[in-house]
């Protein structure tokens, strides 16, 4: 056994298990869920820089307008993307991925990918 595999912490341990202290956790916390993988996907494969929300609410059917904002507000607090609002009546609002959240994009590719290699059904 190698130095390393001896340091690493067992399942079930804080180290793996709290979020706060495993930046593995925390990615697939967000990725886990429903909407933020497509959220992403649209996003980077819209043909302007941002998106505004009226158009990312259309694209992504099956979300309701309250899970939208609320997977939004997460990724916004995560990094993965921008918002900016326009002071108009009603307030214009656009989205965009950040520099993590492409790379993050770059990630799901791959992921997808896979997925359809090895995921297939029986």
């Amino acid at each position: 056994m190698s130095a390393q595999e001896r340091t690493l912490p067992a399942p079930g341990h804080s180290e793996v298990t709290d979020p706060d202290l495993c930046p593995t956790r925390r990615l697939l916390d967000h990725l886990g869920t429903r909407w933020t993988a497509l959220v992403v996907k649209i996003l980077a494969h819209w043909p302007e820089q941002e998106m505004r929300y009226s158009d990312l609410r259309r694209e992504t059917v099956g979300i309701s307008p309250k899970m939208l904002a609320h997977t939004l507000r997460e990724m916004e607090q995560a990094g993965f993307i921008d918002r900016r609002v326009e002071p108009t009546t009603p307030p214009r609002v656009h989205y965009s991925l950040t520099p993590k959240g492409r790379s993050l994009e770059q990630l799901l590719v791959t992921v997808r990918s896979w997925a359809e290699l090895n995921m297939q059904s029986a």
